[in-house]
């Protein structure tokens, strides 16, 4: 057994690989820990199995063919034994159709097909580690919700013993409702980051789509429920994006008649992912369903499940109208003759009847993009503030960019490169 550890933040669990050859276990190791993961590695499946039974690992990596047992029946167990780990199936030759398969049915999260791109392994390591992160902190928050409500049910249970204290009672309940409310905001404001930072068009998209949903749901006759199921969904309804690389997303909404077949099984895949993780989002059983149904076309050639009419969901077809135009990038006049235009194919005409009555009242944020740092040209607008490494504010966000900003931006790169994505109004 090969055994490695390096220092990392206590939040942070070990990523455990498993490989029969040893060369290959010896280069995803080495791989590993020069980014700062701690590594357990191991050559056996089985022994892998008793470590899985001593300690936490957020991440499970293995290969397909081993001995004794396959990568897929290993992580089978895995997920009996540590279902919130992230598994990842590394393999050279596999039928699609039983990755997809496996994917469906959780026992993966992602495969990296041999031989592998170290950026494409360490992209998908990364999105492994933050989807555990994400799921762990959502099940505190869950736990901790669960808590308050088994609190809630004691109280009551000795209300008619306690009548004196009905005013204190109800001063509880109406903290404990704020509470569940400022819970669910900032669940969903951690959601909206964090596809921000994973990839920031659909951050900014989101809140795009939540604007036009908020309208939208004014606008017709909604459930208090629907309403905050269709607003919620209008934010996290690309969450599922989180388990795609970032080149891929930017292909598919670039150039997407240039995807491979595989690419495109990912792409399809988002929906389902984001159903999976919106799970963990407060109590709306509903928000999932919505997410999922957001790609399903009205005439039933969308995705994931070739849906058709009424038997997509109601708010999925009012959601699908909303992220229709806001990742059109056209004009307001434009993108509703273009949503016309879909009506009975693409969209539910009644959907997109509620729409072109509702949009003009939207108040919708700015249509945002990423340029690199050498496209920026004078007269831009930053959308997001521009910071060093050390978190330095070096411009902030609404600055209007001159030649002068520029010159010292340039110049400021060529000694302290700056990493993160720069976003500017369109």
């Amino acid at each position: 057994m090969i055994l490695e550890n390096l220092p990392e933040p206590p939040s942070v669990l070990p990523i455990l690989i498993v490989d029969d050859e040893e060369i290959v276990l010896v280069a995803l190791r080495d791989t590993l820990l020069r980014e700062g993961y701690q590594v357990v590695a191991s050559p056996h499946a089985i022994h892998a199995l008793s470590v899985l039974k001593q300690q936490a690992f957020s991440v499970v990596i293995t290969d397909q063919q081993m001995p004794l047992v396959t990568g897929l029946e290993f992580l089978a167990q895995v997920r009996d034994i540590q279902p919130d780990a992230t598994r990842i199936l590394i393999t050279a030759v596999l039928s699609l159709s039983t990755v997809i398969d496996a994917i469906n049915k959780g026992e993966i999260y992602r495969f990296v097909v041999k031989p592998w791109l170290r950026e494409e392994l360490l992209a998908t390591v990364k999105n492994a580690v933050q989807r555990h992160e994400l799921m762990t902190k959502n099940a505190r928050l869950q736990a901790a919700t669960q808590a308050m409500n088994q609190q809630l049910q004691e109280l009551n249970c000795s209300l008619e013993s306690q009548v004196a204290r009905v005013a204190e009672q109800n001063a509880q309940l109406q903290e404990f409702a704020r509470s569940q409310e400022e819970n669910l905001r900032r669940s969903v404001e951690l959601c909206v980051q964090t596809m921000h930072t994973f990839y920031p068009t659909v951050g900014s998209q989101a809140r795009r789509v939540a604007s036009l949903c908020q309208a939208m749901a004014a606008g017709c006759e909604l459930s208090p429920t629907e309403n905050q199921t269709l607003e919620i969904s209008g934010h996290i309804y690309d969450i599922g994006l989180l388990g795609v690389p970032r080149q891929l997303i930017k292909r598919w909404q670039e150039e997407p008649g240039g995807l491979t077949e595989p690419e495109w099984a990912l792409i399809h895949q988002h929906p389902i992912l984001g159903q999976e993780l919106a799970a963990f989002v407060h109590h709306l059983t509903a928000v999932g369903p919505t997410i999922r149904g957001h790609h399903e076309r009205f005439d039933g050639t969308g995705y994931p499940d070739r849906l058709r009419g009424q038997d997509i969901p109601w708010l999925s077809r009012l959601l699908a109208v909303a992220v229709a135009c806001a990742e059109s990038n056209l004009e307001p006049k434009l993108a509703g003759a273009m949503i016309s235009q879909g009506s009975g194919t693409a969209f539910d005409p009644e959907a997109v009847r509620i729409f072109v009555h509702t949009a003009p009242k939207a108040v919708v944020p700015g249509q945002q993009r990423v340029v690199p740092l050498a496209d920026l040209r004078p007269g831009m607008v930053l959308a997001e503030g521009i910071y060093s490494e050390s978190g330095m504010l070096l411009i902030p966000d609404g600055q209007r960019l001159t030649a002068t900003y520029i010159d010292k931006l340039l110049n400021y790169n060529r000694i302290n490169p700056i990493s993160q994505s720069l976003l500017v109004y369109c």
